[in-house]
């Protein structure tokens, strides 16, 4: 069980997610992917999906769009008996740039970040 765990997943939003004008996402993307990366940090420290049971101080810093390539991270901040606490991080890292063309993109010189959490995971007592 170990403080610092982190894990990361990256993931092309497609223009299907896009809910609004300007090709926006909505926030809830984001946490669903929280959710994706939060179950595998259970599978590695627990050998368990457990249950994203929280979220606490969510922020939404930043639009989500089509065509951006989205990478969600969630590091292990503390560890209790049966809780652990995440710390969530999303960034953009390439943004689709149709100024240059139907199918350009750019890759971020520097990422941007989107949205921000901590949740809280539980997992299943030990059997036996």
């Amino acid at each position: 069980m170990t403080v610092g765990l982190t894990v990361t997943h990256r993931r092309y939003v497609t223009y299907a997610d896009a809910h609004y004008g300007g090709n926006l996402v909505n926030g809830a993307y984001v946490l669903d992917l929280f959710g994706d990366v939060g179950t595998e940090v259970s599978i590695r420290m627990d050998g368990d999906e457990g249950l994203l049971a929280a979220y606490s101080d969510v922020q939404f810093r930043a639009p989500v769009r089509a065509g951006d390539v989205i990478e969600v991270t969630a590091t292990v901040t503390a560890v209790g008996r049966r809780s652990r606490q995440v710390a969530f991080e999303a960034r953009v890292v390439c943004r689709a740039d149709p100024a240059r063309g139907d199918s350009a993109a750019t890759v971020l010189a520097e990422p941007v970040v989107v949205v921000t959490a901590t949740g809280t995971v539980v997992v299943p007592p030990p059997a036996g």
